[in-house]
């Protein structure tokens, strides 16, 4: 089990729950005695630990285990009956709400429109949260997570902006709380997916990882030396409004020429709306969804195959910028766009070569993006729960 970071805030008895918490989650079923063994603290220090995490239906004991002498232990699991995450990724068409069990697994989901006035999403989200907390009355639930696409300031715990949803300065934290009685843990979507991927994917014993999330608009995720990189202002990572041409097409931010307008969904959807001769002027194809777009190119469509080919080379650019500059050891994409990585992936490391003189890291896909994001929602709870190497 990796170390657990201790914080300004943690108390050793925050650090004891985590190692056993993380423990019985990582080894379950296991008795009390191996906890006591395998953490080096006292037997009763562990009884008493894991008697408060089966009050608050975090773990169950399960069936007798072996002993050779004595009375049989009793086993410890995570309580995946009971216990429940909740986790809310917010994007500027449609926001998703997804139920996991303790050991990270999404077991249903969701989708609510968003509305685009930030008070009216927020109690239409919390309304939909009360009505999911009333149907199950008898799951216990642990936390929340909320992703946004947009920094958010973790000092007063509110989102700062988020350009593709037009929103500023916004507190989505205090109302959900209020409205539902539970914790809620925010956080900007690919620091959120970074966290997942480096502290419960497959990709944890990985120590400096860049996680690039393409949707409407991109966002990069930057774990170094096991540590997530959020910057004095703790708005770090917001490459995608990095400008490429001043000239450029007009960015969301207000800016023109941002990485994010080459290389996003929307991009795509607006290189193929030029090529097919519609939109233009307004610069999107009316009535082509994104996904819409990626069956068209898996039939063989040429002209969405160039707009998807045409992302991937402006993906490797922006990419060859973050290989160069931060050094990582692996770069993961999220988004829809893996679907397409026969067409993306060439494209993205041709792209990416042409630009810069040092090696590249390993480049590969983190799944689609909905799973992903949802990954990430989660994983903001179990790191609240569970403890982790992964600390801001």
């Amino acid at each position: 089990m990796p170390p657990i970071a201790i914080t300004s805030t943690e108390t050793v008895r925050d650090v004891n729950r985590h190692r056993i918490l993380g423990l019985i989650r990582a080894r379950q079923p296991i008795s009390r005695a191996e906890l006591a063994r395998q953490t080096g603290l006292q037997p009763s220090t562990v009884s008493l630990i894991t008697e408060q995490l089966i009050g608050q239906n975090w773990v169950t004991e399960g069936a007798a285990g072996q002993a050779s002498r004595g009375r049989k232990p009793r086993l410890l699991y995570l309580n995946v009956e009971r216990a429940r995450i909740l986790g809310v990724d917010i994007r500027p068409a449609l926001t998703t709400i997804a139920i996991a069990d303790p050991n990270g697994r999404v077991i249903t989901y969701e989708r609510m429109p968003t509305a685009p006035q930030p008070r009216v999403f927020v109690r239409n989200l919390c309304r939909r949260l009360q009505a999911f907390l009333r149907a199950h009355p008898r799951l216990v639930c642990e936390g929340i997570g909320v992703t946004v696409p947009g920094g958010v300031d973790h000092a007063r715990r509110r989102l700062v902006a988020a350009p593709n949803l037009g929103w500023r300065d916004i507190d989505l934290k205090a109302p959900i709380e209020l409205a539902t009685g539970i914790p809620v843990e925010l956080e900007n979507a690919a620091n959120a997916c970074a966290i997942a991927e480096a502290s419960f994917g497959t990709h944890r014993e990985t120590k400096d990882l860049v996680v690039v999330t393409v949707s409407e608009g991109i966002g990069t995720g930057i774990i170094s030396g096991g540590r997530l990189v959020r910057g004095a202002s703790g708005l770090a990572g917001e490459f995608g409004h990095v400008s490429f041409d001043e000239r450029g097409p007009l960015c969301s931010c207000g800016r023109r020429g941002c990485w994010e307008v080459y290389a996003s969904n929307t991009a795509a959807l607006r290189a193929y709306s030029e090529a097919a001769g519609r939109g233009a002027a307004t610069g999107h194809a009316p009535g082509i969804t994104f996904d819409q777009l990626l069956t068209l190119a898996e039939q063989g469509d040429g002209k969405a195959v160039a707009a998807l080919s045409g992302v991937g080379d402006y993906l490797g650019r922006g990419i060859a910028m973050l290989a160069t500059g931060l050094a990582p050891s692996l770069i993961l994409v999220v988004g829809e766009v893996t679907r397409a990585w026969g067409i993306i992936g060439p494209a993205l490391e041709k792209g990416a070569a042409a630009r810069t003189s040092s090696p590249l890291p390993r480049i590969a896909p983190a799944g689609d993006g909905a799973e992903a994001r949802l990954r990430g929602t989660v994983a903001l709870v179990l790191r609240k729960q569970f403890g982790t190497a992964i600390v801001a």
